[in-house]
């Protein structure tokens, strides 16, 4: 049996009421967080845009026009109005990426739910999905981009300029879609060989902080409720896309690991309990070096004006995102850029004590405080770090003051990883933070919280007018 058939087979047969408890668990969880960030972003300049294109296009459905019975459409996350699942699911994919704080996965490097859970959402929906069925497609959603990706080798995939979320986020969403769609396993292989033609994400974005990347998730989604309903339209797809002379691996890595394309074996092995949290509001391979910052900052209170040297330990496969070249990074020219500035998040760090949502802002980009401390933070590689990657995101950092004195931090595991989770009052006060964007009532938040903590309470998906 091919990588491709093994996989689209578990797919198919994967059933919600057979899911361990804390997979449900984690699929809750996920879920809070995503729609946290979507909320969140759903009005940044670059979701407007994307929500402009389906005006234009004359795909919304405002609350006036209701609900047509064979076309219901999915809600636009923020707004109060529709369209069609397969558009929906690319304005609420552009919307939760923007932020850059959605989940992440440390051995693919990449972020499943941005680009699985717009899909689900959407089209559970809109097909008024059984409530295990959603849990199964978001599971299968998981697993496939998890897998994908580590197969993928991200090292390899960034190397070449290639956005693993973007990649390796199509067959997730694709898969999602077909176990909502209750695709066949020979169906859900025709719609995962489409997909492959459809998957794409250029690391372009990183020469002057254009805001392709946030695309990527939502076009991911898009595309895999596509493929999902032309294989169940009948179109034939690639049998077997991950491997071979013109597969997957061989068209997007120098070093893929085929190995890797294994579904779960037995109730311990779901990729999707290896996800990670992002508590602050920038690349994930920032966030280590941000820790040993906030706990220097903690401990020792350094004096911003009497700091001579900053120095981060980061990871080498991260280093072409967030370090280098090291000139432009100590200068980003916009938000997006210092999302992967690693000089930005240590300054913004050091001198505000919090690297959330609103450190990453116009205001702090151009204080000049930090732009001064940019121009002094350095960062390093260490063999030391990389040897435990990608298992381990590890990150070391030092602050050297004026008069001599080293403050030194270290950490193995960030936080808002499984081994250093956020609580549930962290995760609780991180929705209101982020869905006070577009919804003010604290009562509704709340509400909508509660919501999403007792899925296993509905027959069936919906939102029950919470938004």
């Amino acid at each position: 049996m091919s990588a491709t058939q093994a996989l689209a087979r578990f797919c198919a047969s994967l059933e919600g009421t057979a899911l361990p408890e804390r997979v449900r668990i984690k699929v809750r969880d996920l879920l809070l967080d995503h729609v946290a960030v979507a909320l969140g972003g759903a009005r940044l300049p670059s979701s407007e845009a994307a929500y402009q294109l389906l005006v234009t296009m004359g795909v919304v459905q405002s609350p006036r026009t209701g609900r047509s019975s064979d076309r219901p459409g999915a809600t636009l996350l923020g707004r109060g109005e529709r369209a069609e699942a397969a558009w929906a699911s690319l304005v609420n994919g552009v919307a939760a990426h923007g932020l850059e704080m959605d989940d992440v996965e440390n051995r693919s490097s990449l972020h499943p739910g941005v680009a699985v859970l717009p899909a689900a959402l959407a089209l559970a929906e809109q097909l008024a999905a059984p409530i295990d069925d959603f849990y199964a497609a978001v599971v299968a959603g998981y697993e496939l981009t998890l897998r994908i990706g580590a197969a993928l080798n991200p090292a390899s995939a960034y190397a070449r300029g290639f956005h693993p979320t973007a990649l390796c986020g199509t067959f997730g969403a694709t898969a999602a879609s077909a176990r909502l769609l209750g695709l066949s396993a020979e169906q859900t292989a025709e719609a995962l060989g489409i997909a492959g033609s459809m998957a794409a994400g250029s690391l372009a974005y990183l020469d002057d902080g254009a805001w392709t990347k946030r695309l990527h998730p939502g076009w991911s989604a898009h595309a895999g409720i596509t493929a999902a309903r032309l294989a169940a339209a009948g179109f034939r797809g690639p049998q077997e896309i991950f491997s071979g002379r013109y597969g997957f691996l061989h068209a997007y890595s120098d070093a893929g690991l085929p190995e890797e394309l294994q579904p779960p074996v037995g109730t311990e092995d779901f990729a999707i309990l290896r996800v990670s949290l992002k508590p602050y509001a920038c690349c994930r391979y920032m966030h280590g070096p941000i820790d040993c910052l906030l706990a220097i900052r903690r401990q020792h209170a350094p004096d911003p004006h009497h700091i001579r040297r900053v120095r981060c330990g980061v990871l080498s496969a991260g280093r072409g995102l967030v370090a280098d070249p090291i000139e432009a990074k100590r200068r980003p020219g916009n938000v997006v850029d210092a999302q992967f500035s690693m000089p930005f998040g240590a300054a913004v760090a050091l001198i505000t004590g919090q690297a959330g949502l609103s450190a990453f802002s116009e205001t702090w980009l151009q204080h000049p405080e930090i732009r001064a401390l940019m121009q002094r933070v350095d960062c390093e590689s260490d063999p030391e770090l990389d040897r435990y990657y990608p298992t381990e995101w590890r990150a070391t950092a030092s602050v050297e003051m004026d008069d001599g004195q080293v403050f030194r931090a270290s950490v193995r595991y960030p936080l808002g990883d499984p081994e250093n989770p956020l609580s549930e009052d962290q995760l609780a006060d991180r929705f209101h933070e982020l869905a006070a964007a577009v919804i003010e009532e604290d009562a509704r938040r709340e509400a909508l919280i509660r919501h999403l903590r007792h899925l296993d309470q509905l027959r069936h998906f919906s939102w029950s007018n919470l938004l």
